[in-house]
């Protein structure tokens, strides 16, 4: 279900919106669709306590009535800045912020970490911590899932060896891929002195095989919106494989080189976000599949794009 805000309507309360009786029908049903992640305001997840939100002229509300994973109650859980979307007996899925490390770094030893967070979380349940199953970048937001057991993350590691765990990305980056959809296949090898992951030739015996799928999502004058689907999971893989195509990711840092210094857009990190996470459950092999919309900053990004486009 979708409507745009007209000016009759500018000024409105959310779920006020919401609960009129050609929408959802009741103020009750609004709460619970923002209560269960349904609702979304220009393409950017409501949160819970989103109802009093003044609605203005041209917004876009969308319920998304059978989102995968909201039958239930999924308001977030928070420990400092987690935003938990699913927790039981055996594992926890959550959508990290940009900036906030996923486990601690010797090297970063004062900066905060999922793992220092979720061990707050699990205090009261008498959980020691949380077990490592994978990870994204400090600077990257989006979906990860963090094992309760030793059982459950051994199984879920096992899912990620075999390559069969769904991950998929969205990314801004510069330039237009031809075609617009593909594979990207490189041999890179991680340079442990400079911790970066670097291209190297196909028979380097160090060398580990990266392979993703990709496709244009949006194409705006300087940039384009992609989705990325992860074959492999190698050490910032998708931010070095688009760089070596001249498709360097709007904010990127570390994979930069000569021209790319100069590039015009601007934004604060990686435009890299975490967007569909899909596994088999560690337990009872029920397939779970989780989404993440967008974050704000890089919704507002894709906005800005458009614009100018």
């Amino acid at each position: 279900m979708d409507w745009t805000v007209s000016a009759e309507d500018e000024g409105v309360r959310l779920d006020k919106f919401l609960a009129a009786a050609h929408r959802l029908g009741s103020r009750r049903r609004a709460s619970i669709a923002l209560d269960r992640a349904k609702v979304f305001v220009n393409d950017v997840e409501a949160a819970p306590n989103a109802g009093a939100t003044k609605l203005a002229n041209g917004d876009r509300v969308r319920v998304w009535m059978d989102r995968p994973g909201s039958s239930r109650s999924r308001a977030p859980v928070r420990a400092g800045d987690l935003h938990i979307l699913y927790e039981d007996e055996s594992l926890i899925v959550l959508d990290k912020p940009a900036g906030l490390l996923a486990v601690p770094l010797e090297r970063k030893a004062n900066a905060d970490s999922v793992v220092d967070q979720l061990v707050t979380h699990l205090r009261p349940q008498g959980k020691r911590k949380p077990l490592v199953v994978h990870r994204i970048d400090r600077d990257t937001s989006g979906l990860v899932v963090f094992a309760k057991t030793p059982a459950a993350q051994q199984a879920l590691r096992q899912q990620f060896k075999r390559r069969a765990v769904e991950r998929v990305y969205r990314a801004v980056v510069y330039g237009h891929p031809r075609p617009p959809a593909g594979v990207w296949r490189d041999r890179l090898v991680w340079d442990q002195k400079a911790l970066i992951q670097k291209e190297t030739h196909p028979r380097d015996p160090r060398g580990k095989d990266a392979v993703c799928r990709y496709k244009t999502l949006e194409t705006f004058a300087e940039s384009a919106l992609l989705e990325i689907q992860l074959e492999t999971g190698k050490r910032n893989q998708i931010r070095l494989q688009a760089r070596l195509r001249g498709h360097t990711l709007v904010g990127e840092r570390r994979y930069v080189y000569g021209p790319d210094a100069l590039r015009p857009i601007e934004f604060p990190r990686q435009a890299l976000h975490a967007y569909r996470l899909e596994f088999l459950h560690p337990a009872s092999g029920a397939p779970l599949r989780f989404e993440a919309a967008l974050p704000p900053d890089i919704s507002a990004l894709i906005a800005r794009l458009r614009k100018s486009s």
